[in-house]
């Protein structure tokens, strides 16, 4: 689902659809009063004089103006930031959806006179709101064949500067496809989304200019991915790696970017096998590689003046009867030796050769990994923050700044040389687990930084708080969140462009 949006000067004369202002929190309609008639703004006072105090308190309030006009106020503080009207027009939505009103009117010369905000900031503001509203509307009903929610929101934008916010508004469609690609990849049952399919989902994207690079397994196989390939030979679903590049600046000799993603399509445990209950969520075991994937269709889009790649490893995590075994060792690409204690921990195995294959092949300026790694990251910090985990503290800040500015945030967490140890193996270089000392997603994030070899600035986002959600909340439906696209497209737009 997708609302519709329209930038107009004016509104037809016989248009009844329902009108929306903004307002101040003192519910004062002086400085928008020349938008009505002498007889309506009599109404308007009279109705806002007979608000009980919870009324007041209300963000958004609607009355009959008369039989056939609706006016929806929308109040507005002071010093409002970028997420704070996402948020309200996430409201909004929400608000409509639930009043079945298809169609509005949203006058944003209101927003300006009663926030006193200037012009430039004016058009940010109201598009801010309108982006806020647009990432709320996302619903995934593609399997649905009785009742789908056929609710689609046409909001008409009236503004005096309608072809300059028309323009800007491409750089917040663009962010929103990126999200909602990654919630669509994330949403799709496992049957569908195998790696295979994933690969040429992918592939589509090479009409935006994207470089798509493919990896089979007997490619693989000859550059030595055996943590990669040993996950998915469980599967009868083949394993791939996937290079997804960006040239936005072919002269440029600046390093790229690089984000790395886990790609588990599926994830059974393994010989390691889950328990039944909620292993249907097992589906967006592969939502770090979505949000890689999400944000290259961004930038492409936007088509941002730097060099960025995006590099996912794509398995399936199955107990057939080739599957890996608890006991067993590989050889990474790295060259060092992993003891597999546990094929569960199976998502630090695939990102161990993508993070090293990363690093060498591109020479990236910095390296961000996402992936749902480990519940342990839930118990720490629930589905408020994103755990962060870095050899870089100035990779850190900046991704920390970011994240509080679109509402994604991430926290902090430590790397100690005594953590690392607990990864040592008695028979290999190291173990995929361990088993004492608890600190569960920091011993997995040590585990990963084993494998960036020449010291690039590494950052590990665990997601797995994150990627989706039970509940619908703030900018997002219940399910895929899309979490992450817009924190790392945020870093690039402030840091690096």
């Amino acid at each position: 689902m997708s609302n519709i949006i329209v930038f107009e000067n004016k509104i037809a004369k016989y248009d009844n659809c329902p009108d929306i202002y903004f307002i101040n929190e003192n519910l004062s309609i002086k400085d928008i009063s020349n938008f009505f008639s002498v007889r309506d703004l009599k109404k308007i006072k009279f109705y806002l004089s007979k608000l009980n105090k919870n009324k007041r308190k209300e963000r958004i309030i609607d009355f009959d103006l008369s039989e056939k006009k609706k006016i929806i106020f929308i109040i507005i503080k002071k010093s409002l930031l970028s997420f704070d009207l996402e948020q309200l027009g996430a409201k909004l939505f929400s608000f409509l959806k639930k009043a079945d009103v298809y169609k509005v009117n949203l006058f944003c010369a209101s927003f300006k006179k009663s926030s006193n905000s200037k012009t430039g900031q004016n058009d940010k503001n109201i598009l801010d709101f309108i982006h806020g509203a647009n990432l709320k509307s996302y619903s995934f009903k593609k399997y649905r064949t009785k009742s789908p929610d056929n609710f689609k929101l046409k909001i008409k934008v009236i503004s005096p500067e309608y072809k300059i916010l028309s323009k800007k508004y491409f750089r917040y469609k663009a962010i929103e496809e990126g999200v909602n690609l990654t919630r669509n990849l994330v949403s799709e049952p496992p049957n569908i989304l195998h790696p295979k399919y994933y690969v040429e989902t992918i592939k589509k994207l090479s009409s935006l200019g994207l470089k798509i690079s493919i990896y089979d397994e007997n490619k693989m196989k000859k550059m030595g991915m055996n943590a990669l390939l040993g996950v998915g030979q469980g599967s009868i679903n083949k394993s791939y790696l996937v290079t997804i590049e960006w040239n936005g600046n072919k002269n440029s000799k600046e390093k790229p970017l690089a984000f790395v993603g886990k790609g588990v399509c599926f994830d059974t445990g393994g010989i390691s096998l889950k328990p039944a209950k909620f292993m249907e969520e097992m589906k967006y075991d592969m939502a770090g590689s979505a949000v890689v994937v999400g944000l290259l269709k961004t930038l492409a889009l936007r088509k941002v003046k730097l060099n960025v790649v995006g590099v996912v490893g794509l398995v399936e995590n199955m107990p057939g009867g080739n599957a890996q075994r608890p006991g067993d060792i590989v050889k990474s690409y790295s060259g060092q030796t992993i003891e597999v204690l546990n094929t569960d921990a199976e998502g630090r195995l695939v990102l161990a050769d993508v993070l090293t294959f990363t690093e060498k092949e591109f020479k990236p300026k910095f390296i961000i990994d996402l992936a749902t790694l480990t519940g342990a990251i839930i118990v720490s910090l629930g589905e408020e923050y994103a755990g962060l985990f870095s050899n870089n503290d100035d990779l850190s800040n900046k991704i920390f700044q970011s994240g509080n500015k679109v509402g994604e945030k991430v926290w902090r967490l430590p790397l100690h040389k005594n953590y690392n140890k607990l990864m040592d193996s008695t028979v290999a270089d190291v173990q995929n687990i361990n088993y004492s000392g608890g600190a569960g997603s920091i011993t997995a994030a040590e585990f990963l930084q084993r494998f960036i070899i020449n010291k690039t600035p590494w950052v590990h986002l665990d997601i797995a708080g994150m990627a989706f959600s039970k509940k619908a909340a703030n900018l997002n439906p219940s399910g895929a969140t899309g979490f992450g696209v817009r924190l790392l497209n945020k870093l690039i737009e402030d840091s690096y462009e």
